[in-house]
């Protein structure tokens, strides 16, 4: 018997009946057929199947933006083949392949991970809980009672930071992309959420969100890896549109959203500005001119020269925090005992360790002199323990780190691994060069912290979350011979 209901002839059909000759069947054909003697049911509300309907609807449109998303992050290279053909992909060695536990001649497995960016992140965290345990031991036994009590809150974060980095490194990196912008405003939606009851307080600085257990969140780490993951996205899916003035605007756009909520929903001036500035390096890496950016450049260094000359003069008497940062910074010896008490204590402790430090363990400093030493300042006690030698051991691990980050970008599968590797670079960069500009008295003070070293739940999960974002981008790294 024939069926009621025929399916649509699809256009290859109809091509086939040309060529074989077949008769083309009635038009009727293509629409269901209204079944004979038939009774009308009743349906018990037609608000409710049109909700239904809706939801089905909505559902599967959000589904297939779904899949449309993870098709953009996979662009390939711009002139892809030209690149394969100009650079070697990388080899690995036996150690590695032993290691890896895979063999050489495995069809279809991952061969290959980046064992060395693993290491000098191992490094960086043994040596972080040391330094830590020597710079907050003092205080925490004043404060406290017990001397390990911020290197044990601190190990525990660290365990959990390298269990949260493996299982980041094994899922796709693409599924990332794919709901980049639901992380974008998810990590708006949690800035938003300090400025309600769930928010704390500490130091006079509303940043955080409390949790049960006595513990606190920091949204403003959430959204420095959201900018990374949806500005790479968002330029992949403009594709060339992204050289154009309009699509830098539209990406500068996004970038300054988030920025701004950075501001003044957590009032985090420093993290306000690398996430800026994270941004302005992803346009400025898939940009293929650079003459622009110089300009750019030169026009905001010039602006800045001239609002800091202005400042200078007219903000002396201001009860604004941060115009008052500005003003010791330019000058510090005046405020020796009030706003550069703390630069100028970390420029004593630099200067009275040395070459090769006083010693572990030996620093006069960090006993009640430098408060919160063991946050943001927690260089200085490096360079009075350890010396300059201690400070460039700390410096060669950190190159090593970013190396390895732009070996992962250089050899990304594909557009987006490379974007995202290449932000999570600039983070790095800019946290520890904005540390050390700010701890030798360079840059006027600010809360931005020593990654892997100085003390914070938040900020060791998210930067771990970042590494095995970078790991899971390695993993996809093709290797000679395949």
């Amino acid at each position: 018997m024939k069926s009621r209901i025929v399916r649509p002839i699809r256009q290859n059909e109809q091509n086939q009946n040309k060529v074989t000759g077949r008769k083309r069947a009635y038009a009727g054909e293509t629409q269901p057929m209204t079944p004979v003697n038939t009774k009308k049911r009743s349906v018990p509300s037609d608000t409710r199947l049109m909700r239904t309907a809706g939801l089905r609807s909505g559902y599967a449109g959000y589904k297939r933006s779904i899949e449309q998303r993870r098709r953009i992050v996979q662009t390939p290279y711009p002139s892809a083949e030209r690149k394969k053909e100009r650079q070697p992909r990388p080899k690995q060695g036996a150690v590695k392949r032993f290691l890896s536990g895979r063999a050489s001649d495995t069809a279809g497995a991952e061969k290959y991970f980046d064992y060395d960016l693993l290491l000098v992140i191992v490094f960086l965290m043994c040596f972080g809980l040391v330094m830590l345990y020597s710079t907050s031991s003092y205080e925490a036994d004043a404060d406290f009672g017990n001397d390990l009590y911020y290197f044990t809150r601190q190990a525990i974060f660290g365990a959990l930071g390298f269990v949260m980095m493996f299982i980041v490194s094994k899922i796709d990196y693409h599924l990332y992309g794919a709901f980049a912008v639901e992380i974008y405003i998810f990590a708006m939606i949690m800035m938003a959420l300090v400025q309600t009851p769930l928010g704390r307080t500490f130091n006079g600085a509303r940043r955080w969100i409390g949790l049960p257990g006595d513990m606190t969140l920091q949204p403003a780490e959430i959204t420095k890896i959201a900018v990374i993951l949806f500005i790479s996205y968002e330029l992949c899916r403009l594709g060339k549109k992204a050289y154009t003035t309009e699509g830098i605007i539209r990406v500068f756009v996004f970038g300054a959203v988030a920025a701004g909520g950075v501001l003044f929903l957590t009032d985090n001036l420093s993290t306000a500005v690398i996430v800026m500035a994270i941004t302005c390096i992803l346009i400025f890496v898939i940009h293929p001119k650079l003459k622009p950016f110089l300009v750019f450049l030169g026009v905001a260094a010039a602006v800045a020269a001239a609002g800091i000359a202005v400042l200078s003069v007219t903000a002396e008497n201001s009860d604004n925090f941060r115009l008052q940062r500005i003003i010791s910074w330019l000058n510090p010896e005046a405020t020796a005992d009030t706003g550069s008490y703390q630069v100028m204590q970390g420029l004593y402790a630099i200067g009275s360790g040395g070459f090769f430090g006083k010693g572990l363990g030996n620093s006069t400093q960090k006993l009640g002199v430098i408060p919160e030493a063991q946050n943001d300042m927690i260089l200085v006690v490096i360079c009075e323990e350890l010396g300059v030698f201690g400070v460039f051991l700390i410096l060669l691990l950190f190159g090593l780190l970013l190396y390895r980050l732009m070996f992962i970008a250089k050899n990304a599968p594909d557009l987006y691994g490379s974007l995202i590797a290449t932000g999570i670079f600039a983070h790095i960069a800019l946290q520890v060069i904005l540390n050390i500009a700010v701890v030798t008295g360079m840059l006027p003070t600010t809360g931005i912290t020593l990654p892997f070293i100085s003390y914070g739940g938040t900020a060791i999960w998210f930067l771990m979350a970042e590494m095995g974002v970078a790991l899971g981008i390695s993993r996809r790294i093709r290797l000679e011979g395949e």
